[in-house]
């Protein structure tokens, strides 16, 4: 299974040019599905472009990609950063309608961070999914430390350069990996910037479900610029599982 991750915390005027509002979300969420994706993740923006957790522009979101994709499965953010405390960060997730009403399939909760439990809890108070999303061997044994392993949706094996230990990718992964054991949740691993090509490619060739989109790289493993979303799914689904990847250019955002 392939997760389209439509633009992430990348700011507005990038390049390639990230989906910004519900229209572009919409249509860049179509692309990625008629490309192979099996669902997409996206972070809401408010007017201005910028992230935000207030339940209107997440609806509207929502509202948007289903209308043009009915019945795909969306996931959004509730990472730390759009908001000033995990108080208001509670407090707005509170705000949003179940899946029924127009609010999210599902929801990524990353486990380091502060209140990640209460907000896991509000999501699945309202019917919405929980995407466990575990970035660091410590982050892993707090998650299987809980009976939270039986109530996700998902985990998310997420290995980022310089945040999550280790300076290659895979091994990265692996150790994770090792720390989670036997999950009776599906398990998900991606990685992102540098780490993107090579722990995808990994991936694949192991099992597992993936993720690609301009949240994680705006390149394609030979180092060009990707038009938009939907030609790294495409290039995701072409590519042959275990095939070597080279990562000539560093990623930043």
């Amino acid at each position: 299974m392939i997760h389209a991750c439509l633009n992430g915390d990348r700011p507005p005027g990038t390049h390639p040019p990230i989906p910004v509002t519900p229209d572009e979300l919409a249509r860049a969420a179509a692309s990625c599905v008629a490309a192979g994706a099996a669902m997409v993740h996206v972070h809401p923006r408010d007017d201005h472009g910028w992230e935000t957790l207030a339940a209107q522009h997440v609806v509207d979101a929502l509202t948007a990609i289903r209308a043009l994709t009915p019945g795909l499965r969306v996931s959004v953010t509730t990472r730390d950063g759009i908001v000033d405390s995990p108080r208001t960060k509670l407090a707005q997730i509170s705000e949003w309608p179940g899946p029924d009403l127009g609010g999210p399939d599902c929801a990524s909760v990353n486990w380091h961070e502060e209140g990640a439990l209460d907000i896991a809890t509000a999501l699945r108070e309202k019917g919405i999914g929980v995407e466990a999303g575990i970035w660091t061997p410590r982050a892993t044994i707090a998650f299987v430390s809980t009976n939270w392993p039986w109530q996700v949706e998902r985990v998310l094996v997420e290995v980022i350069p310089g945040v999550t230990p280790g300076s290659e990718g895979t091994w990265a992964a692996e150790r994770i990996l090792a720390a989670l054991g036997m999950t009776p949740a599906p398990v998900l691993v991606h990685g992102e910037r540098a780490w993107t090509w090579p722990v995808l490619r990994w991936a694949q060739a192991s099992g597992f479900d993936v993720r690609i989109g301009l949240e994680d790289t705006r390149y394609l493993p030979d180092g060009s610029v990707a038009h938009d979303n939907s030609e790294l799914v495409r290039v995701a689904t072409e590519s042959e599982p275990g095939a070597p990847s080279q990562w000539p250019v560093p990623d930043p955002l």
